[in-house]
């Protein structure tokens, strides 16, 4: 261990919400995080504060936000919890004293994000993190490092994708009605990434479309389960997105950053691992089921950059702001899918 690591503190986290991704990050937390320890978790769901106590031993259980936030020398939260929540969570932290780590969206409401970034310059001391857990992926973080070296010379355009399984129950239909839709729901991600590889440009005109190929309940919500978007930055730079709720290979996250002197391709065949299979069908490799296994590194990367940045006092580089940009971004490629009319920003 090197000298300094002794100095700082041991960070006492509160993680609220312990649904599919909550269990992932309390995992994280409670076993994986060198600097972390949860201490408390929160939920209104009996189940999952059980799953808290049995799996993890969990030491306090906590049915309601404001008595977690009361708990005695609680350092962080992490809030994973619908978001819709997330803006008061966010606030109510920050008054009480607390670094805050929020998985994404930061808000499907601008007014929100303006609301949050307010209250977080009040509490500079304080560390708020939004999870655009694929900026903390290797491979992403490699096409970084090599924009920044000049390898694709000046990058100008961005085509990403966030493709996810075909699931015949269609799981997602259920949030559909709170979600912001696809391009908020999955897209956001994209917007992040493109907005982060050019250099973080200006978005000035949008336009999106979309269909319902498969899952034809989304249009009691005018959701689609399969759109495509195109957004100009000033400087013209370009950004291309595709959502997909209906693969049938698996999860296929890819991004493709073009410059003057070359190409960089993130994710270009969405494989489980290194095995290929030939046989009369030809040769293959199996996929990836979801996001989970694609970025299980990079959701604990993720947790540790946010855990040490707080213990170090460093600032971290993914700001309130670049979540409330895509978040700008992806509420005016709602917008434009509605209106059929592209959106000027």
């Amino acid at each position: 261990m090197n000298p300094s690591s002794h100095h700082a503190p041991i960070l006492k986290v509160g993680i609220v919400g312990l649904g599919r991704l909550g269990r992932r990050h309390a995992e994280n937390l409670m076993s994986r995080v060198a600097g972390a320890t949860l201490v408390a978790a929160c939920s209104p769901l009996q189940s999952e504060l059980e799953w808290a106590r049995d799996t993890l031993q969990v030491p306090h259980l906590y049915e309601d936000y404001a008595a977690l936030l009361a708990h005695g020398g609680l350092d962080a939260v992490f809030l994973v919890t619908p978001t819709s929540l997330h803006p008061q969570q966010i606030i109510q932290a920050l008054r009480a004293g607390k670094h805050v780590f929020c998985e994404k969206p930061l808000s499907l409401d601008l007014e929100d994000c303006r609301r949050v970034s307010a209250e977080a310059a009040l509490h500079p001391q304080l560390q708020v993190m939004i999870g655009f857990v694929r900026r903390f992926d290797a491979s992403y973080q490699d096409a970084y490092r090599k924009i920044q070296q000049g390898a694709i010379g000046s990058p100008f355009m961005v085509y990403s994708q966030t493709c996810d399984q075909y699931d015949p129950d269609g799981f997602f239909v259920k949030f559909a009605a709170t979600s912001g839709g696809i391009f908020l729901d999955c897209s956001v991600h994209d917007i992040d990434l493109a907005r982060w590889l050019l250099g973080n440009p200006q978005p000035v005109r949008v336009y999106a479309s979309g269909t319902r190929a498969i899952h034809h309940d989304l249009q009691q919500f005018q959701d689609v389960d399969n759109g495509v978007a195109i957004c100009e930055f000033d400087n013209g730079k370009l950004a291309t997105f595709y959502a997909s709720r209906t693969m049938a290979h698996g999860h296929d996250t890819m991004t493709e950053i073009t410059g003057t002197a070359g190409r960089l391709t993130v994710g270009g065949n969405a494989r489980k691992n290194r095995l290929e299979i030939a046989d009369a069908h030809g040769v293959r490799n199996e996929c990836l089921p979801s996001f989970f296994e694609r970025f299980e590194d990079a959701f604990l990367t993720e947790v540790t950059s946010f855990v040490e940045a707080i213990r170090r006092q460093r600032k971290l580089e993914l700001t309130l702001d670049d979540a409330t940009e895509a978040t700008r971004i992806g509420i005016a490629l709602r917008e434009s899918l509605l209106s059929k009319q592209p959106v000027l920003l």
